[in-house]
Parts: structure tokens; C-alpha cells; sequence
């Protein structure tokens, strides 16, 4: 039987873009580019090694997002996935982490899975509580921000690194498992990744597909949501120190002045 591998995958504002609220105090999406989440490129780089050891395996990306996040989706088709599936539906505007992972939940039980793979947080939220969300809801076991992953007899294994140790930890299929940076650098898409990315299925899913109603998810739903934002202030012109002999009492001054010293 086959090893079903689910990928979550979230398009994010480019970090290094100038992001913005919208008026009601979302992420105004249409004012940056976005693309897939860096770390979530590792979760899908570990879910495809594990799919070549397999003798038998299909991995299949998920997103939940507006129109544009079919880049996300294509990125990692492009990288090796074999299917992808993304969720659109305009009352998901406003989802927090809590109703994403209802929406996520639902779409991997429609879909069929026997391991669901994360990245360890996303780039825009960095909230790292997704994977065990999603293991809540799917009643399965999660085994969490592992630096190595592998799948053998119906069994996930991984180590864990922490300050002072390392663990070993597993779980059986199936089950939910998030990796970190470490785990491995994610594969760089081919000329021929991309291109035969275009051919690969792509199914779009909308609230009714997942028998979800409105009210669980989007602003009106959502456990938590900004209530004020205040835009950061220009930057300041720096304290420039002439050094004419004084220059480093000067210097002493300015970082005792500061409580640097």
C-alpha cells in the first residue's frame, strides 16, 4: 500500500518586503510579494526523501490561502511533490492559527493520509503550533521538531536536538511530525522540476468541500486578532562622535548615556 505523505505549506509575505496592515488590521497581502515559507521548503524536502526510500509513497502539498498561493503550491510541485491541494474561499480572510487548523484538519482527512509532514513554524506568524493543532484534531500522535526523519515498518523516527541533548523519539503511522532548519537543505527546483510541474493536478477546495461553516473561521471566528497597530517610526538620524581628541570619552559617554555600559 501506498505511503500517503501530506505536506503543509503556508505563502507568506517576503520578509524582506515593506509589509503593511490592512484597515482591518490583517496583513495587507496585495502591498508585498509573497512566496512558500522558507521552512516550510524543509518539510517538504524531508517528505520527498522519504518517498524515494519508500517503495512506494506520493506526496502531496497543502495550502490554505488566496488566489496567489498556488505559487506555494507550484514551488514545491516544482521541487519534486506529486499532487497538490489548495483551499480558497474568501471567508477565510482573517483565519487565525486555531481555525487554519481546522480548515487544514479537514482537507487532510478528505484528502487521505498516513503522515503529514510540517515546517517547524511559518515565517510571517513564527506561532510553531500548527503540527500540534493539527494532531489534535486528527487524533494521532505528534513527534515534533526533529533535525532527522525517517519512516520504516509502519513507524516514524526522529532526533531531536536541544541545548543539552538529543532525543530519539517515534510514533506509529499515522501521525504528525514537524522539522526544523537542520534538518537537511531543501533541493534547489530543476528546469525540468518546473517544467513538469505544470502538468502535475492542483484540486482547489472551498468551505463546503470540508462541510465547514463560515462562522468557524475568517475575523468573526478567530480566537485571537489584532486590535490596534501603530506603524514604526522612520529611523533616526545616528549620533555622529568627531574624534578630535576626545573621541573615545565622547564614545564612553553616548553608551553610558544608553545603559550599554
Amino acid at each position: 500500500m501506498s505511503l500517503r505523505i501530506v505536506v503543509t505549506v503556508k505563502y507568506v509575505p517576503d520578509a524582506t518586503g515593506d509589509r503593511h496592515f490592512a484597515d482591518d488590521l490583517t496583513v495587507d497581502r496585495d502591498d508585498v510579494d509573497g512566496l512558500l515559507s522558507e521552512l516550510d521548503e524543509y518539510a517538504v524536502e524531508q517528505a520527498l526523501q522519504i518517498a524515494e526510500d519508500a517503495d512506494d509513497a506520493e506526496v502531496t502539498v497543502l495550502t490554505v490561502g488566496p488566489e496567489d498561493a498556488k505559487d506555494a503550491l507550484r514551488k514545491a510541485l516544482s521541487m519534486g511533490a506529486d499532487k497538490a491541494i489548495h483551499v480558497e474561499d474568501e471567508d477565510l480572510h482573517g483565519t487565525d492559527a486555531i481555525g487554519t487548523s481546522l480548515v487544514l484538519a479537514k482537507a487532510i482527512e478528505k484528502a487521505g493520509y498516513d503522515l503529514v509532514i510540517s515546517g517547524m513554524a511559518s515565517t510571517d506568524g513564527t506561532m510553531g503550533v500548527l503540527p500540534a493543532l493539527l494532531a489534535e484534531r486528527l487524533g494521532v500522535p505528534q513527534v515534533t521538531l526533529l533535525s532527522e526523519v525517517s519512516v520504516e515498518d509502519g513507524t516514524v523516527k526522529g532526533r531531536r536536538d536541544g541545548d543539552a541533548a538529543s532525543e530519539q523519539l517515534e510514533a506509529s503511522l499515522p501521525a504528525v511530525v514537524s522539522v526544523t532548519d537542520q534538518s537537511g537543505e531543501a533541493r534547489y527546483p530543476s528546469f525540468k522540476g518546473i517544467m513538469a510541474a505544470k502538468k502535475k493536478p492542483v484540486e482547489s477546495w472551498d468551505l463546503s468541500d470540508l462541510d465547514i461553516d463560515a462562522e468557524e473561521v475568517g475575523l468573526d471566528g478567530a480566537y485571537t486578532k489584532v486590535d490596534s497597530a501603530t506603524e514604526r517610526p522612520a529611523r533616526t538620524a545616528g549620533t555622529i562622535v568627531k574624534d578630535e581628541g576626545e573621541g573615545g570619552k565622547q564614545l564612553a559617554e553616548f553608551l553610558a548615556g544608553q545603559k550599554f555600559i
